[in-house]
């Protein structure tokens, strides 16, 4: 395989992974914005909704680490078509919940089973794809959180209105079903992994996987790298409409404008990943990434436009650390250990993320439906987590260049039989 042409095999794990992702990233936003209609229909309080939200991220944490001892025992596409399954199921039982009590508990269940999903595909992506074409490889699967943002929520939202709130989640459904069958009947087996006998219990495994010293460096960057996008995450809405005046009507513009732009940056920033190498991109995003956030988060009212040349630099800013930081770390872990790692990294990112949010909800303040207060020190600290994820990326950088050095990634052997 050359570094400048994909196999039509390799494109068509690319499409159908970007494509699973596409309704993984949907099925976790969706939620959020269908909070009004729940909390008149269900008759919740907003810290019930909050609960519902928080499940799936809390289940996803939880089942990644169950789920890494066993995660380089199997064949990965077995591996994923199960847990999409569970997936799938978990979204439909949302679909025609008729309680809260159900409707928690199935969320609960799709996070089991979605938080590893991920991580299967990431790991998919490493075993066939040598680090020399990861990075567009992660840039095109970036996009399915663009489109979740562009194309499915608006869709969603249209549904709910018009078909009530479970629509959205049997669309998802509906869309994901024939997706699990191409992979079911296309994907070819991801075995490689096995070829070396495993010695170790499924306890031993996830034990010798977060004990290494290389991987906790890995993790440790993971758990930064969450840090500093789930604060902004939660507030980014608020923000807009109460310090920064945009109308509530206008919030679509500025999702849209900006989904588009990460859609269009995500397979070019993936180009220059393999171009410049991971880390020298994630430098560069991280830079850029200080220096708007810093700025964003201090201003008041400001003009539509201005905020969405801030929103769309900061988004592209956030999808070349992603991109690189994904290709980067996904040289980290041996063949062998690489599902466990993933599943680990996955794990480690829901739960740093949930943390996170928690924290920025301790930092930023709102006295009755005023602007919010101290949003700039929430900049500072996202700021500041970043600065320090370069640092710690770059011992993860001069491992993995020393250990692609040492020999040429067994990926190639894979691919030249597709």
């Amino acid at each position: 395989m050359t570094a400048t042409l994909f196999t039509r095999y390799q494109k068509f794990v690319i499409a159908a992974l970007a494509f699973l992702q596409f309704t993984l990233v949907l099925d976790f936003m969706i939620l959020s914005p269908l909070g009004a209609i729940l909390l008149d229909e269900l008759h919740i309080t907003t810290g019930q909704f909050g609960l519902v939200v928080s499940a799936y991220a809390f289940s996803a944490g939880i089942s990644g680490i169950l789920a890494a001892g066993f995660a380089d025992r199997f064949d990965r596409k077995k591996m994923l078509l199960f847990f999409y399954g569970g997936f799938l199921l978990g979204t439909l039982l949302c679909g025609i919940a008729p309680t809260y009590n159900f409707l928690l508990l199935a969320r609960m269940v799709t996070g089991l089973f979605g938080g590893v999903i991920g991580s299967i595909s990431f790991a998919i992506i490493a075993d066939l794809f040598p680090l020399q074409v990861r990075g567009r490889v992660m840039g095109v699967v970036s996009t399915s959180f663009s489109a979740a943002q562009v194309l499915g929520i608006p869709i969603g939202l249209f549904l709910a209105n018009h078909l009530g709130w479970h629509a959205p989640f049997l669309m998802i459904v509906a869309v994901g079903v024939p997706v699990g069958a191409v992979l079911a009947t296309k994907l070819q087996p991801v075995d490689a992994h096995l070829a070396a006998p495993q010695q170790r219990s499924a306890v031993q495994h996830l034990l010798k996987t977060v004990s290494q010293g290389r991987y906790l460096v890995g993790f440790s960057a993971t758990i930064l790298l969450a840090t500093g996008g789930f604060m902004l995450m939660p507030f980014g809405s608020a923000f807009a409409v109460n310090n920064l005046g945009i109308p509530l009507q206008t919030l679509p513009v500025l999702y849209v404008v900006t989904g588009v732009a990460s859609m269009v940056a995500g397979p070019l920033l993936g180009r220059v990943a393999d171009a410049w190498g991971p880390y020298r991109l994630f430098c560069a995003g991280s830079s850029l990434g200080v220096l708007v956030v810093v700025f964003y988060c201090s201003l008041g009212v400001t003009p539509l436009w201005e905020v969405l040349i801030f929103n769309v630099v900061l988004f592209i800013a956030v999808n070349a650390r992603m991109v690189s930081a994904n290709a980067l770390t996904s040289a980290v872990p041996d063949l062998a250990d690489r599902g466990a790692y993933m599943a680990v990294n996955a794990s480690l990112q829901q739960l740093a993320g949930g943390v996170a949010a928690s924290i920025a909800g301790l930092i930023v303040v709102q006295n009755g439906s005023g602007p919010l207060g101290r949003y700039d020190v929430l900049g500072y600290v996202v700021a500041s987590a970043m600065m320090l994820t370069m640092l710690l990326m770059y011992p993860i950088h001069v491992m993995v260049k020393r250990k692609h050095a040492q020999a040429a990634p067994p990926a190639a052997a894979v691919l030249a039989k597709a």
